[in-house]
């Protein structure tokens, strides 16, 4: 031991011939290692993937049924019931005095003294109960949201992306329920002087209302999507592939714009002024189509030029979804999109032909409710259909 003590100086002597710089490698070499901080455990990338995707589709599913439920809302003309709101939520009358409270502030507003001055107790609570169920479902959703968001967030499920996508959704949720009450005002405020006028929401705020229901479960969908069932890159060879994922960005956008046109016709109950199809009474294009001055008001406050314009993109749309699908039958796709494709193609006319039927039948409510839902439905696979050909590459022949 000593000997190669000795060896070891003698080597230093050699190399560092200065006493301190000596001196400074002794104490480099000896210098006690920091003890190393334990091994964080990492979730796998697919596990993390799987667990957020499931989570994303189930709150775009209850979005889906929020959707729902603020159409027969607005069907049975319940939204207007409840008078006030609270951000962490009304409870509902456990007993008869605080029904009757309820019954009284209620009468206050417009709808009741200009529309159902006749209803009673017992008829106010079931319009109650149906506006209470659509507010209590937005406040689910935010817990089902909020809730998992931040345990996956602790335990680094998301990437930095994921980060900024669920950021921006939490937002939006938040956004919604605050948009949700703005759209109630308009009906509570005392702005309806002629004796005609029926009080009603807004028609701008309950489209403004509904879009941002669509582009919120859009989001949800599309990245659960994302982590589920990620697209495949593959090549498309032939002249009519330039065509398809512009088309597909067209028909999903075409979707969006008859839905929010859709709630132009609930609004104004516009879906009553001509019941008949194709013609709208005698006419293909009724005579008092541009009756209000100035004209652009007819575009959003006319109902039977709102019903006009449902119809127009109604068709455009089915039309668009057929023609994707034509160009795409002969076309090598993979199997996910050909049947996102497919389904897009029976889900469009079926959505036309319940639009039909409930134009026909003078907007019955379950028929009316399935119609709205519909639209949802439809946009669904016009997503699935963008996301299966996400990664398309054109190479020509």
């Amino acid at each position: 031991m000593l000997r190669l003590m000795c060896q070891r100086a003698n080597l230093l002597k050699t190399k560092f011939p200065s006493r301190r710089l000596q001196q400074a490698v002794v104490e480099t070499q000896v210098k006690p290692i920091a003890p190393q901080p334990p091994a964080v455990k990492h979730i796998s990338n697919a596990k993390a993937d799987r667990a957020v995707g499931k989570w994303f589709l189930g709150c775009s599913g209850m979005v889906f049924v929020a959707v729902g439920l603020g159409g027969v809302t607005r069907l049975t003309e319940s939204g207007l019931s409840m008078v006030t709101w609270k951000l962490m939520g009304e409870h509902m009358p456990r007993n008869q005095e605080e029904w009757v409270k309820e019954f009284e502030e209620y009468q206050q507003y417009p709808e009741f003294k200009m529309k159902n001055a006749h209803i009673t107790l017992e008829e106010f609570k079931f319009i109650y109960m149906m506006e209470y169920m659509h507010r209590m479902w937005g406040r689910a959703i935010g817990a089902f949201f909020l809730i998992p968001a931040a345990y996956f967030w602790k335990k680094g499920y998301f990437c930095a992306r994921t980060k900024k996508v669920v950021l921006v959704l939490g937002t939006l949720i938040g956004l919604q329920g605050l948009m949700g009450w703005y759209m109630v005002k308009s009906g509570l405020e005392n702005r309806f002087d002629n004796p005609n006028d029926v009080p009603r929401v807004s028609q701008y705020r309950l489209a403004s209302h509904l879009a941002a229901a669509f582009v919120l479960y859009s989001l949800f969908l599309s990245n659960a999507m994302s982590k589920l069932i990620p697209a495949d890159k593959f090549v498309s060879i032939g002249k009519r592939a330039l065509n398809i994922k512009p088309l597909t960005h067209l028909t999903k956008g075409m979707v969006f714009l008859t839905a929010i046109s859709g709630a132009f016709v609930a609004g104004l109950d516009a879906g009553l002024v001509y019941n008949s199809f194709p013609k709208m009474g005698d006419d293909w294009i009724p005579k008092d189509i541009l009756q209000f001055e100035p004209k652009h008001k007819n575009i959003t406050e006319n109902p039977t030029m709102v019903q006009f314009n449902h119809r127009v993109l109604g068709i455009t749309t089915v039309s668009l979804i057929t023609a994707l699908w034509m160009l795409t039958r002969r076309q090598q796709l993979p199997k996910r999109a050909r049947w996102a494709i497919n389904a897009a193609m029976v889900m469009a006319w079926t959505q036309a032909t319940l639009g039909v039927t409930t134009l026909l039948n003078y907007v019955p409510v379950p028929l009316a409710t399935a119609h709205q839902s519909g639209s949802l439905l439809l946009l669904s696979f016009a997503v699935w259909v963008s996301h299966e050909l996400r990664f398309l590459k054109y190479m020509p022949k």
